[in-house]
């Protein structure tokens, strides 16, 4: 009896250190894999960045790596944010041009809708593009780009064209077109780089000096 409980131990060990010897090399391979791709996956993931600033930054306002001016904006209620997000400063030569701001519409027809906004140094928009949303595909999804022109209606808008009770979609009594059925979307999208035009604005001493400055306090903002 002893010397089967020995032999089933025996098993038991060369089975764990089996086990083991497979998940060291499991281990092994999983970190060598990742640090042969994760670069590449990084190039990628910087090259969508970049394609989507791009989209909202007419290439003749900056001669700046984008990707390097990238800035952390402490959340505010302007820009419908909880926690840091980024803005990115365009520059020609040394002079700031333009500003793009990562805001959040936290009111689309089922929840937050993620924006990229460019401003310039007169508070014109520059283009908008939205990097994540979760409304009805087929429906409130034509905010997107590629799934109709809706969006481009905000480039050369500021916060006094249109003025400002004009910030809202034609069924309200506004400026900007939405389509029959789905304006909970588009309302919310509107409402949000209105508020970010405000927030540019509010800001843009800071935002338009040197790169490195920090973002004002919210007692410290110049007023519109």
């Amino acid at each position: 009896m002893i010397e089967q409980l020995k032999a089933a131990a025996r098993n038991a060990l060369r089975s764990g250190m089996i086990l083991f010897v497979f998940a060291l090399i499991a281990t092994a391979l999983l970190v060598f894999t990742f640090s042969r791709t994760e670069p590449t996956i990084e190039r990628s993931r910087q090259a969508e960045k970049l394609a989507l600033l791009s989209q909202v930054l007419p290439p003749a306002l900056y001669d700046n790596d984008l990707l390097a001016s990238q800035q952390a904006v402490p959340p505010h209620e302007l820009l419908g944010t909880r926690q840091d997000s980024a803005r990115w400063i365009a520059r020609r030569g040394d002079t700031v041009t333009a500003v793009v701001l990562e805001a959040i519409a936290p009111d689309g027809y089922s929840g937050n809708i993620a924006l990229l906004i460019g401003i310039d140094v007169d508070g014109n928009v520059t283009g908008v593009r939205v990097t994540a949303h979760r409304e009805t595909p087929g429906l409130g999804d034509y905010i997107v780009r590629s799934k109709s022109p809706w969006i481009e209606q905000f480039v050369g808008k500021s916060l006094t064209a249109p003025e400002s009770k004009r910030w809202k979609v034609a069924k309200d009594g506004g400026q900007f077109d939405a389509r029959a059925g789905a304006t909970i979307t588009p309302r919310a999208v509107v409402k949000a780089v209105h508020a970010a035009l405000n927030y540019f604005a509010r800001n843009r001493a800071a935002l338009l000096a040197a790169e490195s400055a920090p973002d004002p306090a919210p007692d410290q903002e110049t007023p519109p």
